[in-house]
């Protein structure tokens, strides 16, 4: 029977070849990693396709891909080694550390709260665009004045880029370090994991990220949700995830990463190289259940990651957790299973078809 490396494999050269992920004539041009740790192994280091369709250069397991919201699980990382440290706890008020925030109503809000989504600020203060991202002591002041649209804990809903703010803002009154910094001397580092894992791409490490392409033309308005919430000039486009100011950006929403590396990442998480087994079981129990104010779905949410497996069966229990990608990535770990999976992308698809076959197979593989 063939290996899982070998079954992953043939799936991405089949997506690649075929141009089975997006069905466009074009999405031969298309570039995957996808990595998957069992139990603390390295069982699939797959790629496929090219990283950048202009000069077709090929993916290989040391390209970084920008991958937006996937990068928050390196983000919830940051805010439990914070936690573990005993830098701040789950329950700390933020304005504990940062008292500007506690206006328009927002005093009580904690960090827990931040890391359920449900501080009550899930779009960024209006006035402050893509072009302002950058700007660290711009936005942090907006959210600090921003009127809560919920109490904070009354209600849940995605906090698409104000989540990277809110923790790196604690993080940074807490420490003095900004989350790059953290991220690099508390994760990387130890790990051994050196451009793998950017909050921000340093300007001498530009030319390794893929260029992301956008596999369908952006719709003229948004296909769902509240624009208020959800403002529509901030949705995943290669523009966006290939624009220099962007990826040198310390804008701890969104990630640039290695499959492999963020997978190593969660896999040391798993193992209790970062945090011990008693606030790892405390991370993957449910801390907030209800309805996304954002979006309208159903959500069940850990510190820090929404909780089960995209594509799981209705049956399966939701010991997976992890963040999904604008565009079509996806970074999960199990702890039921010792999985630890993470797939990239360069084409920026409206679906995760892709990212829940590829689970389906690693689900399969590595069970019994």
């Amino acid at each position: 029977m063939p290996s899982l490396q070998q079954r992953v494999q043939s799936v991405l050269d089949d997506l690649v070849g075929a141009g089975a992920e997006t069905g466009a004539e074009t999405a031969a041009e298309a570039g995957l990693q996808v990595a998957v740790f069992h139990h603390g192994a390295l069982v699939v280091d797959a790629v496929a396709g090219v990283a950048d369709g202009r000069t077709g250069r090929r993916v290989t397991s040391e390209t970084p891909f920008f991958s937006f919201s996937a990068g928050k699980v390196m983000t919830s990382l940051i805010a439990h080694l914070l936690v573990g440290n005993g830098a701040v706890g789950y329950d700390t008020p933020l304005v504990d550390v940062w008292p500007e925030f506690g206006a328009h109503g927002k005093a009580t809000a904690t960090l827990r709260h931040v890391l359920t989504h449900s501080v009550g600020v899930p779009a960024m203060p209006r006035g402050i665009g893509p072009a302002d991202l950058a700007d660290w002591p711009r936005v942090c002041a907006a959210l600090a004045d921003a009127e809560p649209r919920w109490r904070p804990g009354a209600e849940t809903g995605y906090h698409a880029f104000t989540f990277g703010f809110l923790v790196g803002e604690l993080a940074r009154r807490a420490t003095g370090k900004p989350m790059r910094q953290l991220l690099h001397e508390w994760v990387a580092l130890p790990l051994g994991l050196e451009g793998d894992l950017y909050f921000g791409v340093p300007r001498t490490e530009l030319p390794r990220p893929a260029r992301l392409e956008d596999a369908v033309p952006r719709p003229a308005a948004p296909p769902h949700g509240d624009a208020l919430l959800a403002p529509w000039e901030l949705q995943p486009t290669a523009a966006m995830g290939n624009d220099p100011e962007i990826l040198q950006a310390d804008i701890p929403s969104v990630g640039t990463f290695t499959a492999r590396g963020i997978a190593a990442m969660n896999a040391a998480l798993l193992n209790g190289r970062l945090i011990d087994s008693r606030q790892l079981e405390e991370v993957t129990a449910v801390a907030f259940e209800g309805t996304d104010q954002v979006f309208g779905n159903p959500v069940r949410m850990g510190l820090g990651y929404p909780l089960g497996r995209i594509g799981a069966r209705p049956d399966e229990a939701p010991t997976a957790f992890g963040w999904i990608g604008g565009g079509g990535s996806y970074v999960y770990a199990d702890t039921a299973t010792g999985v630890s999976f993470a797939m990239t992308k360069t084409r920026l698809t409206p679906h995760f078809d892709t990212a829940a076959r590829l689970a389906d197979l690693t689900s399969a593989g590595t069970s019994g």
